[in-house]
């Protein structure tokens, strides 16, 4: 029985290391393509999701980590670095967004970032809810928070994708950073949670 227990464990441990690699690596070939699309379009709103996936990347290593067996300082000392990521986010994008909002700054239309995050929101709901099942049956809330952080990553995928087509389809330039403001109250609670243990 107890070898049956250890083989379903492995392969959990397995499927768990596999969505966060699949994580990583989506949000690696993100940054270039939201990168390219924010100097383009000179939005706000790409901008600081391109910088999200950058801080994901780093969540995804903790999960990493910590399902190799890695120690609990290591991973704390990692979550506090995230945090720290997420509090300069959440600066950066207050500032840029306030600032394009005051000024009147009118972001392009961006077909690239439009298919992106379209795409993007998709996947993080389908690796979040992998995540979700995986990190229960392994009884791992590590991997449950990352995912529960996965889920969040497509909502805002979902967010900024609806700042980009109400500013294509209307012209509503505001949308682009004004849906930067909800990256802004995401980072701000990731960094309230990371610091005061809730993670």
């Amino acid at each position: 029985m107890d070898t049956v227990h250890e083989t379903s464990r492995k392969a959990l441990l397995r499927r768990g290391f596999a969505l966060e690699y699949a994580t990583l690596g989506w949000n690696v070939v993100g940054i270039a393509v939201l990168a390219a699309a924010a100097i383009s379009a000179r939005s706000v709103a790409l901008a600081g999701f391109g910088l999200d996936s950058l801080i994901e990347i780093g969540a995804s290593t903790v999960v990493i980590w910590e399902l190799s067996g890695a120690g609990e300082d290591r991973q704390r000392r990692a979550m506090r670095l995230i945090g720290v990521g997420f509090a300069l986010l959440a600066l950066y994008l207050l500032v840029q967004s306030t600032w394009a909002l005051a000024t009147g700054f009118h972001p392009h239309h961006s077909p690239p970032g439009i298919g992106w995050t379209a795409i993007t929101a998709a996947v993080m709901f389908a690796l979040a809810a992998g995540k979700a099942r995986t990190g229960a049956a392994l009884d791992n809330p590590v991997l449950k928070t990352e995912g529960r952080v996965t889920l969040i990553d497509g909502l805002l995928a979902a967010a900024v994708l609806l700042g980009l087509v109400l500013n294509t389809a209307f012209g509503w330039w505001w949308a682009d950073p004004a849906a930067s403001y909800v990256l802004v109250y995401y980072a701000t609670r990731e960094v309230r949670e990371i610091f005061s243990g809730d993670h």
